[in-house]
């Protein structure tokens, strides 16, 4: 792993009980995020939470987006309070950031990107779900902006394993470094 600096934050991205609810065996992905989240606050590296949210009525959805738009439904049945919940099991300390975006990457609606350079990161470490969504979308965004990338592949999931596996290992392989939360926290 390269070693973590001033420079780095950790995302913790869509960890949301909604979402996760989704997921088969969630358990320990939350797990490794939580062993991610211990090393980050011991090691005094920033740490950034991103929940997706809308605003009553979901304004910001378009029938004409298909991922968003199915969503919207189950979304509907929903208080605000629940849709913005991130997973109690690792909800942020007092002072952390918490970044809300409208679409799939984490960049994409949100302030993240004015955040960080106000902070001076250039190292981001991504966990979170879904791999093939905010993760992947995050991913790319965050490479075409220069960003140095860590990816900690067990505090990532997607609903298909399959395609979590080709994600991590033939797309973030070679574009950035891709690392196990033991070896992270080592």
């Amino acid at each position: 792993m390269s070693n973590p600096s001033p420079s780095t934050a950790l995302l913790v991205m869509d960890m949301q009980s909604v979402i996760l609810n989704f997921l088969p065996k969630h358990e320990t992905t939350l797990q490794n995020v939580a062993k991610c989240l211990k090393k980050a606050r011991k090691d005094k590296i920033q740490v950034i939470y991103v929940r997706l949210g809308f605003r009553d009525g979901f304004p910001e959805i378009s029938p004409k987006n298909k991922s968003f738009s199915s969503f919207r439904k189950y979304l509907s049945t929903l208080s605000p309070e629940e849709i913005n919940q991130i997973h109690p099991s690792i909800i942020p300390f007092p002072g952390e950031i918490v970044v809300t975006k409208k679409r799939i990457s984490a960049f994409s609606g949100s302030d993240l990107e004015m955040i960080l350079r106000s902070l001076n990161i250039d190292h981001l470490v991504l966990t979170g779900v879904a791999t093939s969504g905010v993760v992947l979308c995050t991913f790319l965004e965050a490479m075409d902006k220069d960003f140095q990338l860590t990816v900690v592949s067990d505090a990532c999931q997607d609903k298909d394993d399959t395609l979590h596996q080709m994600v991590v290992t033939k797309l973030f392989s070679g574009r950035g470094e891709v690392v196990s939360a033991k070896e992270w926290v080592e």
